[in-house]
């Protein structure tokens, strides 16, 4: 107790110093005490309990060295966010959109400055007392977005986020996003992490969107945080009445992930279409949970993985999709595909359907394995060398969550990206 106690008061003093609302920092003291009853979470045949994902760090603030990054003043038309470690660098949204009631701002300022929108909706579609890394996320965050669409507002524009994880030092990133869709409005939201420095670290983050009545919001994540961290994340979407979310996601990391991904389908009508693609190098380790629940009737749920496997590497999809009584006319569907690219990968895919209603339509579709032999003679038979027929295979492998990407520069980075790891990968074979 003592020890709790301590952290509680440290806690405290950080807070204040960050001029915090009163209720939030209730609700990170609130959390501060479940991280002693929880544990972490369970992911299906994948062990990551050894990872130094809760780190025995003070909350504090600390100033990034802005000459890290070249500075780059976005046009005044383009919506851009820079964050280097807990430094906001830019938020750069035209005076037009502000003037409709558009909010784009740091956590903190939305906690301070808009605490209606703010306590109503941060952490309640992802819960602290989920597990021992949901309630550290509170009681813990130290970075983070937030994003206010008013009704029948439409951004036609994307909102691009640059998240820069800064491990110069060592220090933990803590983020968390809140996107708030009112009723009728449309929003794409693009996000890139990286990371400068190499300091062993750990990121927790959490993703939120909340998709009322009608709305629309898409979602891109390019993820590439370096070898040297351990990454958590966890991104839910509660999707009401008729709401429309789709996720695009490049898991690009080079160091060990474990994360979630959940669509609550609560009002009828919903759709949902959560799409991932995920390679693994050296001797990574990555396992991601992808869930989506059908509450409403009506409603749509699609999950579409696809991962490639090099050198010693690890990773395990586990496609989730669940029909909850009740969700008359609910339609569940899932494809969760692995190539493995060496004889020391190991890989795993794993549909799994939990249906609760008879009046509904579900399947998924799950294979791992190889290159096709088939595809590769075409190819090598025209004369295109080995490694670069495996490339083209796996480009066209990949190519379902690819294309749904909506900017062309995040596209043309993940290829990039893309293209580095397998050649890497080959070298090794």
């Amino acid at each position: 107790m003592t020890e709790l106690n301590s952290a509680k008061e440290q806690i405290i003093t950080a807070s204040k110093a960050n001029n915090e609302p009163q209720q939030l920092l209730e609700r990170r003291l609130n959390a501060r005490e479940l991280m002693e009853k929880l544990r972490l979470p369970r992911m299906q045949r994948f062990n990551y309990q050894t990872w130094p994902l809760v780190e025995d760090h003070p909350l504090k603030w600390v100033k990034s060295n802005v000459d890290l990054v070249k500075d780059e003043t976005p046009d005044d038309e383009v919506i851009k966010v820079t964050q280097l470690g807990q430094t906001m660098l830019h938020v750069n949204i035209p005076q037009s959109l502000q003037d409709q009631g558009i909010i784009l701002t740091d956590i903190f300022t939305a906690a301070r400055d808009y605490s209606e929108l703010f306590n109503k909706f941060f952490m309640t579609a992802i819960k602290p007392e989920e597990n021992l890394l949901t309630a550290y996320h509170l009681a813990y965050l130290n970075a983070g977005l937030f994003l206010y669409v008013p009704k029948n507002i439409e951004i036609k524009k994307p909102i691009e986020v640059e998240l820069i994880q800064d491990s110069t030092t060592s220090e933990p990133l803590i983020s968390h996003i809140l996107v708030i869709a009112d009723r009728g409005s449309r929003v794409k939201f693009i996000q890139h992490l990286t990371t400068i420095g190499d300091h062993e670290n750990s990121a927790n983050m959490m993703i939120e969107l909340m998709a009322q009545e009608n709305s629309e919001i898409d979602f891109s994540s390019l993820d590439e945080f370096g070898p040297h961290t351990h990454t958590y994340f966890k991104r839910r979407a509660d999707i009401g009445r008729d709401a429309h979310v789709e996720w695009a996601v490049g898991l690009m990391n080079d160091g060990d992930t474990v994360g979630d991904m959940d669509s609550e389908l609560l009002g009828d009508g919903g759709y949902a279409n959560s799409k991932m693609i995920a390679v693994t190098t050296h001797n990574q380790e990555v396992g991601v949970n992808n869930r989506v629940t059908n509450h409403g009737k009506h409603t749509t749920g699609l999950i579409n993985q696809r991962g490639v496997i090099l050198e010693s590497s690890e990773l395990i999809f586990n496609g989730i999709g669940q029909i909850i009584h009740g969700a008359h006319g609910a339609k569940a569907d899932q494809q969760n595909r692995v190539l493995i690219m060496s004889d020391q990968a190991r890989g795993d895919a794993n549909p799994i359907l939990l249906i609760d209603e008879n009046d509904v339509e579900a399947g998924h579709a799950a294979s791992v394995g190889p290159v096709d032999p088939h595809q590769m003679y075409y190819l090598m038979s025209r004369g295109i060398p080995r490694a670069q027929a495996e490339r083209m295979v796996i480009r066209g492998f990949l190519g379902a969550v690819l294309s749904a990407i909506p900017s062309s520069d995040v596209r043309n980075k993940l290829v990039a990206i893309l293209e580095r790891k397998l050649a890497d990968g080959q070298q090794y074979q």
